[in-house]
């Protein structure tokens, strides 16, 4: 495999921003979008989704920022430093990452939140196709139940909604997806980029939302994924949101009023942006 895209979560504005910067990085001659391998962990499941749907960057780049195309989202009120003293008090005696993930399942089966076939129609209108898209993509969603993360794809004998639903269901915002008898919860509950699942790839470029920071402890982060990834002889290179990009994203990422000024910011800053791979 030569090349992988990581595409990791952070809400709509998330969404807006990568689409943004996928654009930007085109328009200057770095055009990553038909990377072999595509994982996608919650916004990042959505863009993946939506690469493979035959549209052009430019005809996803208008779903963001045209009132017209865009898709029907639900307004939710939800601050990410809140969202994160939520589930660090969930997961206060938690030993390991697995039960750190069940502690957060938990939390998530017990929210009140709108029902799942509601949430379920939001993901519908986003995605352009509803078919698997025919490259490798890798959607990453937990079990809630066992804490046990999940990779779907092609193969999975699972609906690309109901995958891309599952990887975006935010632990106590958005309700656990039902899938198979078992209810799976947002893929950034193991790791905000997963990038780990991209081993193998000569390059890997991770696009990464919500920069450094993670909802909550990791078992793989993305420092030290970037490290070993390097260590297996792949050329990787990680893109976080600039000042500007911060500032559209905002306090609220799941706002859907972000999404023009994110993706604005994404596309900008993708046309001034040169990639720079490291090895080892």
């Amino acid at each position: 495999m030569t090349e992988a895209l990581v595409l990791g979560g952070g809400g709509v504005a998330g969404v807006a921003w990568t689409t943004g910067l996928l654009t930007g990085l085109a328009e200057s001659g770095q055009d990553v979008s038909g990377a072999e391998l595509i994982v996608g962990t919650s916004a990042g499941a959505t863009v993946a989704a939506q690469l493979g749907s035959g549209l052009s960057l430019a005809d996803l780049y208008a779903r963001q920022v045209e009132p017209q195309l865009q898709a029907a989202e639900l307004m939710v009120e939800v601050d990410l430093a809140t969202l994160r003293s939520a589930m660090a008090a969930a997961v206060r005696n938690a030993m390991s990452a697995r039960e750190i993930r069940r502690a957060v399942g938990g939390l998530a089966l017990e929210a009140g939140t709108v029902p799942e076939s509601e949430r379920r129609a939001v993901i519908e209108s986003r995605l352009p196709s509803h078919r698997w898209p025919a490259r490798a993509v890798k959607i990453v969603a937990v079990d809630a139940g066992s804490g046990e993360p999940r990779v779907f794809d092609g193969t999975s004998g699972v609906s690309l909604v109901d995958a891309v639903a599952a990887s975006c269901a935010v632990p106590g915002v958005w309700p656990p997806v039902t899938i198979g008898g078992r209810r799976y919860i947002d893929g950034g509950v193991r790791s905000h980029t997963n990038a780990d699942y991209a081993a193998g790839a000569a390059r890997v470029l991770v696009i990464a939302p919500l920069g450094p920071a993670a909802l909550l402890p990791s078992e793989k982060p993305l420092a030290q994924t970037v490290e070993e990834l390097q260590a297996d002889g792949s050329e990787v290179a990680v893109v976080e949101p600039d000042e500007a990009a911060r500032l559209a994203i905002g306090g609220n990422a799941l706002d859907p009023s972000t999404r023009e000024p994110a993706a604005e910011a994404g596309r900008a800053q993708g046309r001034r942006l040169k990639v720079k791979w490291k090895k080892a």
